[in-house]
Formats: structure tokens, C-alpha cells, sequence
């Protein structure tokens, strides 16, 4: 079965930090650049950053430019995103995907930043 299991999410003050985790089963992870998403209350779904398959070349929102880093461990099929500075409009509920060819979402893990 094709999944994605996002994990790591919470409540953190302005300035804090969280790294996220997207455990991906069901395909071969090696073959695919991931990305991450979130999607903000009463917002459509953006992209956050994304992560080649090839050369692990990566992408970051000039929201997000400086403040999150993408990594991932082909290993343990999984994709990280290390959010540091965060700010209270980083508020969102955060999505792990296949960049192209994307599958069903996954539940997604809640990112609520107070300030």
C-alpha cells in the first residue's frame, strides 16, 4: 500500500523549532523528489520545499528561505523538514508528497506557532 505518515508536529512559541518527519511506504522512495506542503485555515495548500531525487538539490518558499531545511534518509524512506525562527503565520497543518506523479494525501501534522 502507497502511504505517507506524517509526524512531529505541535505547539511551539515564536522562535522555536520542530522537525517534522514523513515516513513514505509502498514505492520506491529512492526514485521520486519529495516535497513539503501545508495548508493554513481558510488557505489553499502551498509548497513549502522540495528535495531532488537526483542530486538532493533543494527549493524552499521565500516564506520559509533561510529558517527550514529539507533533508532525506533513502535508508529509512523518510523526508525531514527542520523549521527553525518559527513565526506564528507558519501556522498550518503540513503535508509530505511525491513532487510529481503525487499520491493520496496523507493526514498531515499540525503546526501551531504561538506568539
Amino acid at each position: 500500500e502507497v502511504q505517507l505518515v506524517e509526524s512531529g508536529g505541535g505547539l511551539v512559541q515564536a522562535g522555536g523549532s520542530l522537525r517534522l518527519s514523513c515516513a513514505a511506504s509502498g514505492f520506491t522512495f529512492d526514485d521520486y523528489a519529495m516535497g513539503w506542503f501545508r495548508q493554513a485555515p481558510g488557505k489553499e495548500r502551498e509548497g513549502v520545499s522540495c528535495i531532488s531525487s537526483i542530486d538532493g538539490n533543494t527549493y524552499y518558499a521565500d516564506s520559509v528561505k533561510g529558517r527550514f531545511t529539507i533533508s532525506k534518509d533513502n535508508a529509512k524512506n523518510t523526508v525531514y523538514l527542520q523549521m527553525d525562527s518559527l513565526k506564528p503565520e507558519d501556522t498550518a497543518v503540513y503535508y509530505c508528497n511525491r513532487l510529481v506523479n503525487k499520491i493520496g494525501w496523507g493526514q498531515g501534522t499540525q503546526v501551531t506557532v504561538s506568539s
